[in-house]
């Protein structure tokens, strides 16, 4: 059993590997980290994934919690190593970073977010970043 997050090196991925962190602990399972790639979409240059992939580890380690950290392949869809993770691990939550959206954005959920709450074979937290 375990917890799977999808991490981009965002506030609202922060946020997403803190609650999934917590929900680990509290159930006493393992930590699944599916980081993605499309971080870099929101300004991080390429030669920073191995830097947060190192700064996720570091902070797991220190949480006591088993983890394991999966980064996703460049092109494939991050919801479905996301649903996958979940499914190979027997996940018993997943748990996803929102971010905000202006109000006609938030006619339309994002696509990945939607997919992950659609097909996830177990529930789904979606959380937001709090606000300063």
């Amino acid at each position: 059993m375990s917890v799977v997050v999808g991490y981009v090196a965002t506030p609202e991925g922060n946020a997403a590997l803190e609650a999934a962190l917590t929900e680990a602990q509290r159930r006493g399972v393992d930590l699944v980290v599916v980081l993605s790639e499309r971080g870099q979409r929101f300004g991080s240059e390429p030669t920073d994934l191995e830097q947060h992939v190192e700064e996720v580890r570091e902070r797991l380690t220190r949480s006591g919690v088993p983890f394991d950290v999966r980064q996703t392949a460049r092109g494939r869809d991050v919801a479905d190593d996301i649903i996958g993770a979940a499914v190979d691990q027997s996940a018993e939550l997943i748990v996803i970073g929102l971010r905000r959206r202006s109000p006609v954005g938030k006619l339309i959920l994002g696509s990945n977010a939607q997919r992950i709450l659609l097909d996830a074979p177990c529930p789904v937290l979606a959380v937001k970043p709090s606000t300063p």
